[in-house]
């Protein structure tokens, strides 16, 4: 059988939008070749090593299993990063917010900025490669993701990033106290945290059945870890400092109502390739003072 010919049979048994590629990416896995690389092959012979190895892994992808799960690696902002099931799949549209965060982060100072729910540590990896004299906290509730993001972090040769086991802020030095006298304070909080409703049908379907449920979905309405991260980065934001979620496409209406009602300013939501609702922002302007007395009124 032909190289040709095997994409072709592999992607007819996948018969899904992207077969082709998936075919694609599964061979070149295998035979330690480029796309380029495949293409300029396509008519050479694949040896029965080869093929009962390839095959193999379509088997594999034709029950569902993510092709990055399969192969172990996800390009995500260039960087090529090792993945495995303990995080979730970076994708394409998380890219937006680490497009946002840089527009926002001057590049001719030193800054400090968090990634909170860092799974593979695609957005932190990304925002320490583009901001050098950053210092990105990295921060995961699960020990084997921060393992993960933290082999990234090495294979990519970036040492401008700190890996910390908590939930969101309670992993930082100072908050085990409940402490909001730290001086630690950043100038962005990025974060890409469950937001999936927890009845929705789609956790049942496709690749979500294979990717960690805590990392998809904060159950309820979806929205709780949204509301935490929003209500608690108040006391760790400096003036002026920017928040930044990655949220569902039908979900910016009820986080922009968050934000605003956490005191934040220029809240906007912007738009991913495909135009949907994507990632939402607000700025933290208040200098000092106490949350006592807003927070006595917040809605649940």
């Amino acid at each position: 059988m032909t190289i040709d010919a095997w994409l072709r049979a592999a992607a007819a048994r996948l018969n899904t939008e992207s077969a082709r590629l998936d075919a694609e990416l599964l061979l070149t896995h295998v035979l330690g070749l480029t796309r380029a690389a495949l293409y300029a092959r396509l008519r050479d012979e694949l040896d029965a090593d080869a093929q009962a190895k390839v095959d193999a892994l379509l088997v594999r992808r034709v029950r569902g299993e993510p092709i990055a799960y399969i192969t172990g690696l996800r390009e995500f902002w260039f960087m090529p990063l090792k993945v495995t099931p303990a995080v979730l799949v970076p994708r394409p549209e998380t890219e937006v917010l680490v497009e946002q965060a840089l527009l926002r982060l001057p590049t001719d100072r030193d800054l400090t900025l968090i990634d909170l729910g860092t799974g593979s540590g695609a957005i932190a990896l990304a925002l320490a490669k583009e901001r050098p004299r950053a210092i990105v906290h990295a921060v995961d509730a699960s020990e084997a993701a921060l393992a993960v993001a933290e082999e990234n972090a090495k294979r990519l040769g970036l040492t401008n990033l700190r890996f910390v086991l908590g939930h969101w802020f309670w992993g930082i030095p100072g908050e085990w106290e409940r402490s909001l006298e730290s001086d630690l304070r950043f100038d962005l909080v990025a974060s890409n945290p469950p937001y999936v409703a927890g009845d929705d049908p789609h956790l049942l379907q496709g690749d979500l059945r294979f990717e960690p449920r805590m990392a998809l979905t904060p159950e309820g309405d979806g929205l709780s870890a949204i509301r935490e991260i929003s209500h608690d980065a108040r006391a760790r934001l400096k003036p002026g400092g920017w928040l930044l979620f990655e949220h569902g496409h039908d979900q910016g209406p009820a986080v922009r109502h968050i934000l605003e009602r956490d005191g934040y300013t220029n809240v906007e939501t912007l738009r991913d390739m495909e135009d949907r609702d994507r990632v939402t922002v607000g700025r933290w302007n208040v200098v000092s003072g106490s949350f006592e007395a807003e927070d006595s009124g917040r809605e649940s």
